[in-house]
């Protein structure tokens, strides 16, 4: 049987060594590795053993340093400040904490290959300062003298002005940095590394150091394995195949070579049972999906073919693109017993990450200030979150009281229900003497939460979400820490940012056996490890090789003169990881993705492409197809049910709103009316169309109150004068904010508007000038009422008998125009929107529901219903004056010759009376089309109108 490259390594390591290993240390690049080592020592040996020692190259760097590397956050923190002092450019943390880790990923690089930072980032605005070039080699010199070309005086760019500025400063940036860390005993892990291998005093405690399975190895690595081979000390095991150590696949072999040379073997290399197994019959399937999703439901298939699932750890589902784990967990076969996930979870993607977030929310957007009240969108956020119900037992109903009773600003005494809750809904700005207490507070603040949510959840099932809560609070006590230390000094809009940054480059651990089971894992992972079967997932151009894009703040061609990390490094190293995955491997399958995404196509990596090409192996091309196929759902109509006939029979009264509604769409009417399932309220702090339009009728409201004489008369002069008042209309429209959208009473609260806010107060703040405008020249006239209910008692046949409704709604204005020649009543409804183009040809019209929406019918139907209400009134009408509808579009107030008086045709309608009879049969006909039991609740022919219907879902449009 083929055994794997670990356990040739284990028998040579027992040959040469026998069972006493403790006075060695075993070096691997990665940890994984050392578990198979040990369970293949053990094996293998058939009788105890003293086990060596298991390090990482990194840990062996950092056991022979003083030093300690700083965690990233810190780094970046000491590094922006570093910035700001060389450059003198005042840059927010998270605006700069990317391009400082890119600036910190440079340094590091320097570092592991021992490159000199100054002749590094030697100063480019004058090329003369490279005239001594004698410590360059020859390939050096042509390689910089084509890139300085660019730096000639003809080329004088802005691009090259600003990247010359920072250039200037980043060789003071890496050297302040530098001695700024090590004053505090901190390093980066480059710095650390090189720091080691430059001492001469450093002594190395163990007989012997066993470096295994390394490929790519940067100059700090090599200087520190050359010490230890002069010392007798040092012993190198090479994973590798003849196919690509003869072929240059990528310049992985030319690179092996060069270490096989300089470091020996330890295993025969000429050995074909080790080193010549990519060339063996394997069974090799490139399988493409239009889909990632559908590339990871493919793994349950693949598991239980051929029983692959019950090999245990000879077989690996790999995945280039990490992204997948998520779908790739809940893809695993109920089957499969045990499976080792070797990458980490995302942080984001766990519900504690909502929940931190909603927080944030709350305690920023939610808090209203110098109050102690919170807006309800984000307090019921954060009470709906699932995690609340381990806090407190009151959340949900607590949430569903305050929607309820529309509550839309509790203040924090109704929130406190119990002790938690007294937690949770706690302003933290108001204990804050300055932004950094006030971020100490907020911090803490979360920690309190977070503690009290693991301390209920502790008793929880649910490993996975013990775990994201434990993640997150050392995440935000690392913040924390530095805050109190006053290393992280940021505003809060810099915080909020940085705590997302942070958490989305966080991953959560899986605990499990690492050496039973099949084994779930990224590439990463797979160094050094062999497995019979193995199943790779996304393996496109831009996941395989990954990350091939060369980010940096040094240029290609001065990273390549002075042998710094190039993209063909990267490149080299995934090559290697490619082939050396599938050498050994007898079963490979290879998914990628083939979807077309703006005009590309997706395509296979280059290795594929390469394995095609230069392989000797007989691939099968497969595809994986959608096994479902589309369905259309269509919305079904709703008979008439007794008990619906018998809710419709006992409604007291309907509005024009919802007869418009039935005209719009039967099912929709069906819904809302008898099904009961009102459309959300609106939130505090949105602006939609509805709530626009209610602060401007409030407004308008306000200010007639306020101008009409006690008998309801308003004149030219009362208009003109409020008009000129600036401070009369904004306290008018700031009133009605307070009423209509904040939902306060209070005369004292001043509403501290946000930006979309603002602009909709100006915009109706423009449209009531308007108003005044045209009304002035209106005036005089009498305001009857404004928001005044008016209703009519409607008789129409139901089966045998008569059945009585009242009709009726609220009238946005009626009034009585004084006119020289006959005073009319008015019934105006305000329109904020557009008017539309197409007119109302005849009363047939408005009750025919295909011109509801391309003519809006509607409107019509409302003003008529209440014009034909009031002309019948004795309250509203004694004298029996002529009424006539108007729609009164604000935005076209402002034409000198617009008339809002209602058209039929080209007629204009100066009194409805000549039109009142055949409205009010026509209405009667609807009426009992609506209560009539054999017709049923129909859908709407055009879907169009399902586009923004609140119920598109419920019926499955």
């Amino acid at each position: 049987m083929n055994k794997t490259f670990l356990e040739y390594v284990a028998e040579d390591l027992l040959n040469k060594y026998g069972n006493d290993l403790s006075r060695i240390k075993v070096v691997f690049p990665n940890k994984r590795a050392s578990l198979f080592l040990n369970d293949y020592l053990v094996r293998q040996s058939h009788q105890p053993i003293w086990s060596p020692t298991y390090l990482t190259i990194s840990q062996l760097f950092r056991d022979n340093s003083d030093l300690t590397v700083g965690d990233d956050i810190q780094l970046i923190c000491y590094l922006h400040r570093i910035y700001q002092e060389c450059t003198g450019i005042s840059e927010t943390l998270d605006h700069f904490y990317g391009w400082g880790q890119l600036m910190l990923s440079d340094f590091d690089d320097i570092d592991k290959n021992m490159a000199d930072a100054t002749d590094v980032f030697k100063n480019l605005s004058n090329i003369h300062e490279l005239d001594d070039v004698s410590y360059l080699t020859d390939e050096q010199k042509e390689v910089l003298k084509k890139f300085f070309h660019y730096f000639s005086d003809d080329y004088n760019t802005e691009l090259k002005k600003r990247f010359l500025k920072l250039w200037q400063n980043v060789g003071k940036i890496y050297q302040q940095y530098n001695d700024f860390l090590f004053s505090k005993g901190l390093a980066y892990e480059g710095a650390l590394y090189r720091e080691v291998v430059s001492r001469e005093d450093i002594k190395m405690d163990a007989d012997c150091y066993v470096f295994i399975g390394f490929n790519m190895l940067q100059k700090v690595e090599q200087t520190l394995f050359k010490r230890l081979r002069k010392e007798g000390k040092a012993k190198f095991y090479w994973d590798f195949d003849k196919y690509y150590l003869n072929n240059d696949v990528n310049e992985a072999g030319h690179y092996i070579r060069q270490y096989l040379s300089l470091f020996p073997n330890e295993l025969d290399s000429k050995n074909p049972d080790i080193y010549d197994r990519f060339s063996e019959s394997k069974d090799i399937a490139y399988i493409s999906a239009s889909t990632e999703t559908m590339q990871a439901r493919y793994i349950a298939h693949w598991l239980m073919q051929n029983n692959r699932y019950a090999a245990g750890r000879k077989t690996a589902v790999v995945l280039c693109d990490e992204n997948l784990l998520h779908t790739a967990i809940y893809s695993l076969p109920s089957e499969l017993e045990h499976v080792n996930i070797t990458s980490g979870f995302p942080l984001m993607q766990s519900p504690v990450y909502a929940f931190v977030n909603s927080l944030i929310k709350l305690q920023t957007m939610g808090c209203v200030k110098n109050t102690d009240k919170w807006r309800l969108r984000n307090v019921a956020e954060v009470l709906r979150h699932p995690y609340m119900q381990h806090l407190s037992d009151e959340s949900q109903t607590l949430v569903a009281e305050l929607e309820r009773l529309h509550i839309y600003y509790p203040a924090s005494g109704i929130l406190h229900r119990d002790e938690n809750l007294k937690m949770v809904f706690e302003h933290q700005g108001v204990k804050a003497e300055s932004q950094q207490d006030y971020n100490r507070l907020l911090i803490s603040w979360f920690l309190d939460l977070l503690k009290q949510l693991g301390i209920s959840v502790n008793a929880h099932d649910d490993v996975l979400m013990k775990e994201s809560i434990f993640k997150m609070y050392t995440l935000l006590n690392r913040l924390h820490e530095l805050i109190v230390t006053n290393d992280l000094v940021v505003d809060l809009v810099t915080l909020q940012r940085l705590i997302t940054q942070l958490i989305q480059q966080t991953t959560i651990p899986f605990h499990g056996e690492p050496a039973s089971g099949v084994q779930l894992m990224g590439v990463l992972e797979t160094r050094n490890l062999d497995f019979d079967n193995i199943l790779i997932l996304s393996c496109n151009e831009g996941n395989m090789p990954k990350g091939v894009k060369d980010s940096s703040f040094i240029p290609y061609s001065i990273r390549k003169a002075f042998e710094l990390t190039t993209i063909d490094h990267k490149v080299a190293i995934y090559s290697y990881y490619f082939h050396r995955m599938l050498q050994r491997a007898k079963n490979i399958t290879i998914l990628y993705n083939n979807s077309r995404k703006e005009g590309q196509t997706s395509e296979m990596s280059r290795l594929m492409m390469q394995l095609m090409v230069e392989g000797n192996h007989i691939i099968r091309r497969e595809a994986i197809q959608a096994g479902q196929t589309t369905t259309y759902t269509r919305p079904k109509a709703i008979e008439k049910t007794p008990a619906m006939m018998d809710y419709l029979k006992h409604l007291e009264k309907l509005s024009p709103t919802a007869i418009n509604r039935y005209l719009r769409c039967p099912l929709q009417f069906y819904y809302y009316t008898v099904a009961g399932l009102k459309e959300k309220d609106n939130d505090a702090d949105e602006m939609d169309q509805r709530t626009f339009g209610n602060i401007f009728h409030r407004s308008s409201q306000l200010i007639y109150e306020r101008i009409q004489t006690p008998d309801k008369l308003v004149t030219a002069e009362a208009i003109r004068v409020f008009r000129l008042s600036k401070i009369e209309l904004e306290k008018v429209v700031d009133q009605a904010f307070r009423e209509e959208l904040f939902k306060v009473d209070e005369g004292s609260y001043h509403p501290e508007y946000n930006g979309l806010q603002l602009i909709t107060r100006k915009v109706i703040m423009t449209y009531l000038t308007q108003l005044l405008e045209i009304d002035e020249q209106l005036a005089p006239f009498r305001m009857l009422g404004m928001e005044e209910e008016v209703t009519a008692d409607m008789e129409f046949q139901v089966k045998d008998a008569v059945h009585t409704l009242k009709i009726g709604g609220y009238v946005d204005r009626l009034d009585e125009v004084l006119s020289k020649e006959q005073p009319h009543i008015r019934v105006v409804d305000y329109k904020t929107g557009h008017s539309t183009g197409s007119k109302i040809q005849s009363l047939e019209e408005i009750f025919q529901e295909e011109h509801v929406v391309t003519k809006h019918s509607d409107y019509y139907f409302q003003t008529f219903l209440y014009a034909a209400i009031i002309r019948q009134s004795k309250l509203w009408n004694k004298e029996g004056r002529a009424v006539s509808p108007a729609l009164l579009f604000i935005q076209k107030a402002s034409d000198k010759e617009y008339d809002p008086t209602l058209l039929l045709g080209k007629e204009r309608v100066d009194d409805i009376q000549t039109l009142e009879a055949d409205f009010w049969e026509h209405l009667k006909q609807l009426l009992e089309e609506i209560f009539n039991e054999d017709i049923a609740f129909n859908p709407t022919a055009d879907s169009k109108r399902c586009t923004f219907c609140p119920y598109a879902k419920v019926c499955q449009r």
